[in-house]
């Protein structure tokens, strides 16, 4: 059983539509930005307050090298929204496992995320102008690493488990 790895913009669903899929494929689930604020013993927000952003994404880049050296597989992997920009990043999810891109409309995001003071890339005066600049220059990382492109506005998230699953089905993954 090979990975399944979610990747998409932050309030695109990753770890709702990831925990769902892992249910319901008996699989095992881990989030990428809960490991490292496990690992590092703080939140992704105190990380990038007191460490930055870049030093953030390299714990994301050696988390991913872990995971391939030990050979993890059978997990549904949701990873933070931005992990995909670094193209060393792209190659190693890759590697690890089939990607689906979670393609959501700025829009969308914004009603999802308005008012959650845990996303430190959105403590800004226009939210939802700031989605839709990050959204403009992360797509083509996004859909670069993809093997999958799944467009989430319209969809439940248990529908989109199941549509993920008869994917994963129909290629050989599960």
């Amino acid at each position: 059983m090979k990975n399944i790895i979610l990747v998409g913009y932050m309030g695109c669903g990753k770890t709702t539509v990831g925990k769902n899929l892992a249910r319901i494929c008996e699989m095992a689930f881990l989030d990428t930005d809960e490991l490292i604020e496990e690992q590092q013993g703080r939140t992704i927000s105190e990380i990038f307050a007191t460490d930055g952003e870049a030093f953030f994404r390299d714990m994301e880049t050696q988390a991913l090298k872990e995971m391939l050296k030990k050979k993890k597989e059978g997990f549904v992997i949701s990873t933070g929204g931005g992990m995909p920009v670094r193209e060393e990043n792209r190659e190693l999810l890759k590697q690890l496992g089939k990607v689906f891109y979670l393609k959501a409309e700025p829009e969308t995001i914004y009603e999802r995320v308005k008012g959650d003071t845990k996303r430190p890339l959105l403590q800004c005066e226009n939210p939802l102008n700031r989605i839709q600049e990050m959204l403009a220059q992360r797509e083509p990382a996004y859909e670069e690493t993809s093997h999958h492109v799944i467009t989430v506005d319209e969809r439940r998230q248990q529908e989109l488990a199941e549509y993920i699953r008869e994917i994963g089905k129909a290629e050989g993954i599960l």
